[in-house]
């Protein structure tokens, strides 16, 4: 087995795609013609999304992510933790953390989604020596 994909329920998908393009570089992969499902071009692991109507044709009713109240987060690893931030801010995220420096050596920003999801923005943990 392996780990494909993670799907973010939302609004309006062509709107999320164009987001995450624009806040941290993420090309479209594949997107159905229908435009109630996306995915991104982000490594081995793919992030998509659903609409919230798909989701509820399938029988399925889809929750809000709440910024406040997290059940998850999407990590994305930078090196450069402050410049990654000002992108996300100028594409429309809201800044939940400014940089901070970790006792564990990683430096971490958080930011919300126009759709409300945390996105934790992290330089790599350093390995022991």
């Amino acid at each position: 087995m392996r780990f494909a994909y993670t799907i973010l329920y939302v609004e309006d998908v062509a709107r999320s795609l164009a987001f995450f393009h624009n806040a941290f570089g993420f090309d479209s992969g594949f997107v159905d013609e229908s435009g109630d499902y996306g995915e991104l071009d982000t490594g081995g692991t793919r992030l998509a999304f659903s609409s919230r109507a798909l989701m509820r044709q399938l029988g399925k009713v889809a929750g809000i992510a709440d910024p406040n109240a997290p059940v998850f987060e999407i990590a994305i690893e930078t090196t450069d933790v402050a410049t990654a931030l000002e992108r996300a801010c100028t594409a429309g995220a809201v800044v939940v953390q400014e940089p901070r420096e970790e006792s564990w050596g990683q430096t971490t920003a958080y930011v919300r989604t126009p759709d409300g999801y945390l996105v934790e923005l992290c330089s790599p943990v350093p390995m022991p020596s």
